[in-house]
């Protein structure tokens, strides 16, 4: 992701065509609706530099809600790439495992999560992309005591992003720095819900909501799921004791939180080794600074066996192999098309956004959260009724307006649940 920045800011740092008390709402619903971060709660929270206006704000409101100390860990675009222009060949199978250590030992000890985004969907496009596979397989190795606190739900955590004007400038091409800039905050606050008076309390009827979606989805149990379309024939079996989740979650830690900011999906945990057919993605995935578009693959046995791209196949390929789990799906998540995303007509290059404009799946480590009390199961049991373990958690989108979904019955019955892309 680029560094231009627009030189016109307030005191604080903003950029003046952002509007601050948005901005502020975005980092309060962070905080009380995203994590509900509880007094005396430590927060460990991670972003990129560009995003400093929001993340000073985000910190304000932790503390005003009792934080006991929150310990913030920022990238940057330039230090990144800086890596890749001058680094040695052995760094890219580096990576900060003690880091990871640490931060598993924070949400061993309760604390919080929160990563604010704003890179440049496409920082790393013009690097080799077997040095790009290298370090995200080495990070993703040591993310990974990290990485199991949060699939597994044992704390609240949350996601929010920051309109950077690399990342603006991709979205908006044919605007100027500042537009574009302002363009996408605007975007931003509307999928965030904190473009009304009253954000929480819009939150709060969102989420409801999505929970009675939730509750049709448990109620009819399917044992699979059938996408059908344009480059799509895919039977996703879905796990032994799966249970549909979406909107406000509880975590191990007994805390309802909000982990993605927006959210529009309700998802569930697919069968690792029931999958079979073959899709095509119907959005770019923007993953660690790379575009990869045009993805078609095909499943037999719940493992993709064929994959291809029109765009950064080279790095699709180098994920797919990254462990066993990888080539298996982690999630599979429903969401309409005109949810108020996919309406806007943005592709954000960002999934966060994206994934929340349509139907996905995601590669790689399943959320054990999403069974039946599964907070009780041992990692052997979550493996033995379908949950995949991996490295990786990559989702990418399936979903459109010309996609048919069938939930199918252990008995072969079928019932629609979205038709053309709508809830049926």
């Amino acid at each position: 992701m680029a560094t231009g920045r627009i030189m016109t800011t307030h005191s604080r740092g903003v950029s003046a065509t952002i509007d601050p008390v948005k901005l502020d709402r975005l980092a309060e619903v962070a905080i009380k609706v995203g994590l509900q971060l509880q007094p005396g709660q430590d927060l460990v929270l991670t972003s990129s530099i560009a995003a400093l206006p929001l993340t000073r704000r985000i910190v304000e409101h932790a503390y005003k809600a009792g934080a006991g100390l929150v310990t913030p860990i920022f990238n940057d675009d330039e230090i990144t790439l800086a890596r890749f222009r001058y680094g040695a060949d052995a760094s890219f199978d580096r990576a900060a495992g003690w880091l990871y250590e640490g931060m598993a030992k924070a949400f061993a000890n309760n604390a919080a999560r929160l990563a604010v985004r704003g890179e440049d969907p496409s920082l790393l496009s013009a690097q080799d992309p077997g040095q790009v596979a290298r370090a995200n397989k080495a990070n993703s190795i040591a993310y990974q005591p990290a990485l199991e606190k949060i699939t597994g739900f044992d704390i609240n955590w949350n996601i929010v992003a920051y309109p950077d004007q690399a990342w603006a400038s991709q979205v908006f091409p044919d605007d100027t720095d500042d537009v574009a800039v302002a363009k996408l905050a605007d975007a931003i606050f509307a999928a965030a819900r904190v473009d009304v008076d009253d954000p929480i309390g819009n939150w709060k009827a969102h989420n409801a909501a999505l929970r009675d979606r939730t509750e049709w989805l448990n109620g009819h149990n399917f044992h699979a799921l059938h996408f059908t379309g344009p480059g799509t024939d895919l039977t996703v079996g879905l796990a032994d004791g799966h249970e549909w989740m979406g909107g406000a979650s509880t975590a191990r830690n007994g805390i309802t939180c909000n982990p993605n900011i927006p959210t529009e999906e309700v998802f569930t945990t697919p069968h690792a080794r029931r999958v079979e057919g073959h899709v095509s993605s119907t959005k770019p995935l923007s993953y660690q600074g790379t575009l990869i578009d045009g993805i078609a693959v095909r499943f037999e046995a719940g493992r993709i066996v064929e994959a291809k791209a029109s765009r950064g196949e080279d790095v699709l390929k180098k994920v797919l192999d990254t462990d066993e789990g990888s080539r298996r799906l982690g999630e599979v998540a429903l969401v309409p098309h005109s949810s108020p995303i996919s309406k806007s007509g943005l592709l954000f290059f960002n999934t966060l956004f994206d994934e929340n404009a349509a139907s996905h799946i995601a590669l790689g480590q399943c959320y054990s959260k999403c069974f039946v009390d599964g907070a009780s199961l041992s990692q052997d049991e979550i493996a033995a009724r379908g949950g995949n373990k991996s490295f990786i958690h990559i989702d990418w989108m399936i979903g459109s307006d010309k996609i048919d979904i069938d939930g199918v019955g252990k008995d072969g019955s079928r019932m629609p649940v979205m038709r053309k892309g709508e809830w049926a």
